[in-house]
């Protein structure tokens, strides 16, 4: 077992007629060769680890390639060779960690989910739904990149042949549930418009998000998103007493 000395066969009789240098040489030994072992030992497990520690960044580097030209062309036209080409590999050495190009949407959909958050997903019930909701915008004004990568994606996603159309409406009704939800609290509070019904706001709430990003894109100096949704948020969610 690493870390624990290699046991020194010496009886009790015969340890009392050594003297105390041999003793000592003895103890030493026996550390050094613990030491020894316990070194090759953590050579050998990061000499195990290495390819697997190689393979992981090869997969991360791939997955980043894809984004920026999924971002750019879209899934449809974004071709694996134009990926493989910026990570320096053939499309067969691409294969080999992605076997599809559907396997590789999805790893960029969860690598886009792992950087966000989740994009728009509900706050804290400690935050509250107003706070969070422009938290999250601002957020997302320092990450173009990937909401460019959403707004494509999500775009195509419309068809019915697209791998994504699924990722989409699952992601969709995931957040108009856990939305309406929080809403319906605010509705108990006294703190929900009269008249406002939680799943419309709710779905009137991520539409605005999606349309104000899209805009925003196009012309981030004329689009000020943050108060775009603030001013909505302000006409249906009322302050707390």
């Amino acid at each position: 077992m690493i870390g624990t000395l290699p046991r020194i066969r010496v009886g009790t009789r015969n340890w009392r007629h050594c003297s105390s240098a041999a003793a000592t040489l003895a103890v030493r030994g026996a550390r050094r060769g613990a030491s020894s072992a316990e070194e090759g030992s953590m050579a050998e497990a990061t000499r195990r680890r290495g390819p697997y520690a190689k393979s992981a960044e090869r997969r991360r580097a791939i997955i980043e390639a894809a984004h920026q030209v999924f971002a750019a062309r879209g899934y449809a036209r974004g071709s694996l060779q134009e990926v493989a080409d910026r990570v320096g590999l053939s499309q067969t050495s691409l294969l080999h960690y992605f076997p599809s190009k559907t396997d590789l949407l999805f790893a960029v959909l969860e690598h886009r989910d792992l950087i966000t958050g989740d994009g728009s997903s509900p706050p804290d019930p400690e935050e509250g739904l107003v706070a969070g909701v422009l938290r999250q915008t601002r957020y997302n004004e320092t990450a173009p990149g990937v909401i460019e990568l959403y707004a494509v994606l999500c775009g195509e996603s419309t068809t019915q042949e697209h791998p994504g159309r699924d990722f989409f409406a699952a992601r969709f009704r995931r957040l108009r549930s856990e939305y309406a939800a929080e809403l319906r609290e605010l509705q108990a509070a006294g703190r929900l418009r009269e008249g406002s019904d939680p799943e419309r706001v709710a779905a009137s709430i991520i539409a605005l998000w999606d349309g104000v990003q899209l805009q925003w894109l196009l012309e981030r100096d004329a689009v000020d998103m943050v108060a775009c949704l603030a001013d909505y948020l302000d006409l249906v969610v009322l302050p707390a007493p």
